[in-house]
């Protein structure tokens, strides 16, 4: 699929422990995948079985963990997760124990795991390992933004990934995405300067196409989650619903 110039990659977020959803979506277009085990339907079994029917090789095939827990990171590492995504990072500790759990020795602690062989290929297993994977620390609150400076330059974070719902919260906000000014634009504006000044990318998560375009090409993303499967079903079912609604 053609895609329109200066668009970068886009997720999908996975809620629903569904290898039909996830091929759908990459059949549709869609780069790559976020599965979510922070706040989806999917534990930690189910997650590294989808993971395992993904064709290797795709680098935007990301979990969301619902906490930094090395032994729950290193399975689905194992597994073929190309990055992982740790939520509500605010501290340079939380954003080191993200890196210890996702990278190889030197740079971090992962143990290494025999499930899927050759998974990294490389003279140096290792080094090709941490160059495979992404540790993506996620901004979503406002002591997030207060400490991202810190964060991104903790060495191994690939990326900083904003989620502006739970931002909104914190600025005392309705949750929400697509926010085109207010504080959440702003935060948004001021991680992407961030970023850029530490040689990251910056991800965001959209829940409207052009929205995402237009925050793609103003801040130059690295790659945007768009969309959640659970509500695609929702939506599309009360636009299906809408035809049977009495008009009189």
């Amino acid at each position: 699929m053609s895609r329109a110039s200066g668009a970068s990659p886009v997720l999908l977020h996975v809620a629903l422990p569904s290898m039909a959803v996830i091929e759908s979506a990459l059949n549709a277009g869609y780069d790559g995948v976020m599965i979510d085990l922070q706040h989806g339907e999917i534990g930690l079994d189910q997650a590294c079985n989808l993971l395992r029917a993904i064709p290797r090789g795709n680098p935007w095939v990301y979990a969301r963990v619902a906490s930094i827990d090395s032994g729950a990171i290193g399975r689905l590492l194992d597994s073929g997760a190309r990055g992982i995504v740790a939520p509500t990072v605010e501290t340079v500790e939380q954003a080191q124990a993200l890196v210890h759990a996702v990278k190889y020795p030197p740079l971090g602690g992962r143990s290494l795991g025999p499930s899927r062989p050759n998974l990294y290929p490389g003279e140096n297993y290792c080094d090709a390992g941490n160059a495979a994977v992404a540790a993506v620390a996620q901004i979503e609150s406002a002591a997030g933004v207060s400490a991202a400076a810190q964060i991104a330059a903790v060495p191994g974070i690939a990326s900083l990934y904003v989620g502006p719902s739970d931002l909104a919260v914190t600025y005392g906000l309705g949750g929400g995405a697509d926010w085109e000014d207010g504080p959440v634009a702003e935060a948004v504006g001021e991680l992407a300067a961030i970023t850029k000044d530490a040689g990251i990318g910056l991800g965001l998560y959209c829940s409207d196409a052009a929205f995402a375009l237009k925050q793609m090409r103003i801040h130059e993303l690295a790659f945007a989650g768009l969309g959640i499967d659970l509500l695609y079903v929702g939506k599309q079912a009360r636009v299906s619903l809408a035809a049977l609604e009495d008009k009189a």
